[in-house]
């Protein structure tokens, strides 16, 4: 009967050793759950930002105002038989300067 409690007892501390300290143990599989939280996270932020993107693919996509808009905030155009103006501040003068 001893010998069979010693065997089971061994066999008890070899698993527990390999949960502990073996491959795949209790503090891998607690690193792992971290990383695939700072993951998801990330995934989200893209996935946020992909929805951005189509949006503006499906405004470009559907209407003349988007196109319009862009040409004229990144490229400075202006319509035919309209008038520019351009207004600078102290602030943009002082920053020009320097």
């Amino acid at each position: 009967m001893r010998i069979v409690t010693g065997i089971l007892l061994i066999f008890l501390l070899l698993l527990q050793y390999r949960l502990w300290f073996g491959k795949n143990s209790v503090p891998d599989y607690m690193a792992l759950k971290q990383e695939v939280a700072r993951q998801e996270q990330a995934n989200n932020k893209l996935i946020q930002r992909n929805k951005l993107l189509y949006a503006d693919i499906d405004d470009l996509k559907s209407g003349v105002e988007a196109v319009e808009e862009r040409a004229r905030n990144e490229l400075g155009m202006i319509k035919e038989n309209e008038t520019f103006f351009r207004i600078i501040t102290d602030e943009s003068r002082t920053q020009k300067r320097q």
